[in-house]
């Protein structure tokens, strides 16, 4: 019985495997909590919040509730220029998002900021096909590696590397 509760203690440090996801909002909650994101879980999760298409326009930024309240807050989002008037137009639907995720009426306003999201996803280019010279090289550089699944991994890895060089 002893275990079992020093098992439930939160001070009790635990030596046991625990999700990522559910340690998050005790990291970020402090430092989230400072820009107004009581709730950790909006910013990591932004992307399921929102959807993918809104969340490659728009970020949180802010979120701000009146004065010993939790409900009815003003959410400040950052939006790329070229979409700020499609997000104004979907405030509702952005609204009713955020306050389904919370499952309650969490969010009663937004208010839109112009400037690119915070945390764009980095853009992933194809890499380009190899000229046979490029091609020649890479094969004489890799001839040592007596391991054929090594040097496959090697000539992909190379391949992808001078492909998506610049001139």
């Amino acid at each position: 019985m002893a275990d079992e509760t020093s098992r439930t203690d939160p001070t009790r440090r635990r030596g046991y495997l625990r999700a990522i996801a559910a340690e998050v909002p005790k990291i970020a909650g402090a430092a989230l909590g400072k820009r107004g994101f009581g709730e950790a879980q909006m910013v990591t999760q932004w992307e399921t919040v929102v959807g993918a298409e809104l969340a490659a326009e728009i970020s949180p930024e802010r979120l701000v509730f009146s004065r010993g309240e939790r409900r009815q807050g003003t959410l400040r989002l950052r939006v790329s220029s070229a979409f700020a008037i499609e997000a104004q137009h979907l405030e509702p639907v952005i609204i009713e998002r955020i306050n389904g995720f919370f499952g309650y009426q969490a969010i009663a306003r937004i208010v839109l900021v112009q400037g690119p999201p915070l945390a764009s996803p980095p853009k992933v280019t194809k890499p380009r096909p190899l000229t046979p010279e490029e091609n020649r090289t890479l094969d004489q550089k890799l001839a040592s590696i007596a391991d054929p699944a090594l040097r496959d991994a090697l000539q992909r890895l190379g391949a992808a590397v001078v492909g998506t060089r610049r001139g």
